[in-house]
């Protein structure tokens, strides 16, 4: 132990120990300037020190204390006490010189004199101390005044202004400025018994009156009863600027709320999901996408949520989210395994129809296997924490599935209506996306009762947004105030329907999250995991997910098969690849046409594309690309195959029931197309009604 260790363990042990940087208060500086005094007149009167020098050096201190007063602007009252304590201290040493500082009548005039520099030294702090608050309420009073006078000004402006466009009289009872300065909050009170929603329907005339920047709002709400209203005005367009999603990759909970973007006044909206299910609209361009990336993210930096993702589009949605670590390009500072950013992917049929089947089933064996921590917790929500996770189903175009006429879709539409109505309680809940806000996608009643968090990214579209179906009772909503990428509307149970707008976040940010939460997901709990079985347990297996690997794009450069350096391979397209159902079918019906009618020539070559003369035949153009499907595809075909006689659309549907599971009211609507283009010819009417193509009714 060192020295100075020791001493200061010594100095701690001996008693208090004396700050001598500290100032003096009123005892201490009574006492050192008595005991001082005392000192000089005892070494004074023993020395014979001429009297005179102690009153100098008393008429010194009282100067320079004075200049110093002044100089920090103290009270006339404090520099006349430590002017007067000096003079007083001075006088008495010298008078102690002369007559002897040791006699009863000079130690009774210290102490006397002690006692009073130490009462009007309080005094003065007492009054110093009063004179400083009060400096500091003057000023603040001066800030108040100010900034009252500025809210005075708009609540005047907005009185008047609401007054003249609504007619409605209104009080304004406060007016509070945003944190971030990108506007204000006015608490209204109008009279006359008048609920916001009279305001709220006048927000585009009374923002163009307040003469507020392009994708700025004067939006009015509810307030904290009835009779109140808030509204908000927006006097900086943040929805404007791109923001990336932010680096924070906290930990987060279902019980916290999971960010989803920000407002107009650049706060983060937060979404509550335990019991509620969330719709996403937004057509191509509008940064819907970009959304859902935003979400897995938020779902992923939670600990106490799984997420499954269903992306019929060939789980576009899900694979930059399960790629990188499958492919182990991801690896964490430990040097452990990165895990997917989500719990398991489905981008085919068969494998949605499997999750969905599996959320069933997990949904109904929790509600047996967690009777007793139901009957313990008095709650009949399901206690979701890390061990009992919430499971997220997060459904690509899910309304759409819902509103498809398609036999196969219908079964997954079933299944994604059975998991919404059956799991709420037991912690199962759907995001789903759609391409438009239309009555289509919200016809349906599940979607519109348990769907309580509803998002319209616009994009400026006004097709298929029809903000009055999607946010009913919400006025003042217009499609040109979220111009923006990525903008739009969102509703919550917690908040009305206002602006917002999403974060961007790129792949590098995606790869960053699933490492940085790889450690954080929870596992399925075991009852749970039992329900989901095998179908769950090898949702990772090699021929799961091979689909996902078939679809990447791979640079073939320097191996000797490709065209040129830097070709891409797209194995989706490699003729190595299996035969699908539709593809076979169509094949089917283009090699019965081309061995009866011959093969007609490619309309982009001049002759059969390997330098030799074909026949002359039928024009299967339209089978290469222009429709829209494999199914329309082999439609076509079906009607080509018919030849002069026609054939039906009864007909059609059923030679193409088994491999797509097409509808005859499908066909129907292809048949009607293709009249209106000239594609096919109807002959008859009514039960003998049949469709010839073009090609065979020009021979009539």
């Amino acid at each position: 132990m060192s020295a100075t260790a020791t001493a200061k363990q010594k100095q701690q042990g001996s008693g208090p120990v004396l700050d001598w940087a500290a100032g003096h208060g009123p005892v201490t500086g009574a006492l050192s300037a008595t005991t001082g005094a005392f000192a000089v007149a005892t070494t004074g009167a023993a020395t014979a020190m001429p009297p005179g020098w102690a009153l100098a050096v008393g008429a010194a201190g009282a100067l320079g204390h004075t200049v110093v007063g002044l100089r920090v602007r103290n009270a006339g009252r404090t520099l006349a006490t430590r002017a007067a304590s000096w003079l007083v201290g001075a006088g008495w040493t010298t008078w102690a010189m002369t007559n002897g500082p040791l006699t009863w009548a000079a130690l009774g005039s210290l102490a006397t004199m002690g006692v009073g520099i130490g009462a009007a030294a309080r005094s003065t702090a007492l009054f110093e101390e009063a004179r400083e608050e009060e400096a500091i309420a003057v000023e603040q009073r001066a800030i108040a005044q100010e900034l009252s006078a500025e809210r005075r000004a708009i609540a005047a402006e907005w009185v008047e202004r609401i007054q003249r466009i609504c007619h409605i009289t209104v009080r304004v009872l406060g007016v509070e400025q945003w944190e971030t300065g990108a506007g204000y909050s006015l608490d209204l009170e109008p009279q006359g018994g008048v609920t916001y929603d009279r305001i709220a329907q006048h927000s585009v005339t009374l923002s163009a009156d307040a003469k507020l920047p392009h994708g700025c709002t004067a939006t009015a709400s509810p307030g904290i009863h009835q009779g109140r209203t808030i509204l908000d005005v927006t006097t900086v367009n943040v929805l404007e600027e791109k923001r990336d999603y932010p680096a924070d990759y906290s930990t987060l909970s279902i019980h916290t709320g999971i960010p989803w973007g920000y407002r107009t006044n650049a706060e983060q909206i937060r979404v509550y999901l335990r019991e509620q299910c969330a719709l996403i609209v937004g057509p191509t361009g509008s940064g819907k996408t970009n959304m859902v990336h935003g979400i897995l993210a938020g779902f992923a930096r939670a600990e106490d949520m799984l997420t499954w993702v269903i992306d019929l589009n060939a789980g576009s949605a899900g694979l930059p989210w399960v790629l990188p670590a499958l492919k182990g390009e991801l690896v964490r500072e430990d040097g452990k395994p990165v895990r997917p950013g989500i719990d398991w992917l489905a981008g085919t049929y068969d494998e949605a129809l499997t999750m969905l089947d599996a959320a069933v089933r997990v949904a109904k064996q929790r509600k047996m296997g967690y009777q007793d921590l139901l009957s313990k917790a008095n709650t009949d929500l399901l206690p979701i924490s890390p061990r009992i996770p919430q499971i997220m189903l997060v459904i690509d175009e899910g309304a759409e599935i819902l509103a498809s006429q398609d036999r196969q879709l219908r079964k997954l539409g079933e299944k994604i209506l059975e998991v919404i109505r059956i799991a709420r309680a037991m912690g199962v809940r759907t995001v789903l996306t759609a391409l438009g806000a239309t009555g289509s996608v919200l016809s349906n009643l599940m979607i519109r009762r348990e769907a309580k968090v509803r998002v319209a990214l616009t994009g400026g579209e006004t097709e298929g947004m029809d903000l009055s179906k999607m946010f009913p009772g919400r006025r003042g909503l217009r499609v040109d105030q979220a111009p923006h990428k990525g903008a739009g509307f969102m509703g919550t149970p917690e908040s009305p329907a206002a602006l917002f707008k999403g974060w961007r976040i790129l792949p590098n940010q995606i790869r960053e999250i699933t490492t940085a939460t790889s450690d954080r997901h929870p596992l399925l709990d075991d009852v749970s995991a039992k329900a989901a079985g095998p179908a769950y347990a090898r949702r990772w297996d090699a021929e799961r997910t091979a689909w996902m690997r078939d679809q990447i794009t791979t640079d073939d450069a320097g191996d000797g098969s490709s065209d040129g350096p830097g070709t891409l391979r797209l194995s989706a397209l490699s003729s190595a690849q299996p035969e699908s159902a539709e593809d076979a079918l169509a094949r089917r019906f283009r090699e019965e046409i081309d061995a009866q009618f011959g093969t007609a020539p490619d309309p982009n070559t001049a002759d059969g594309g390997d330098g030799t003369d074909r026949p002359a035949g039928l024009n299967l153009s339209a089978l290469r690309g222009e429709q829209d499907s494999p199914a329309q595809q082999a439609a076509l075909a079906a009607l080509l195959a018919a030849g002069r006689e026609g054939t039906g659309a009864s007909a059609i549907a059923r030679a193409l029931a088994d491999a797509y599971g097409t509808t005859r009211q499908t066909v129907v609507g292809w048949l009607k197309t293709w009249m209106q283009d000239g594609t096919a010819v109807r002959v008859g009417e009514g039960t003998k009604a049949r469709y010839v193509h073009r090609s065979h009714a020009s021979d009539d």
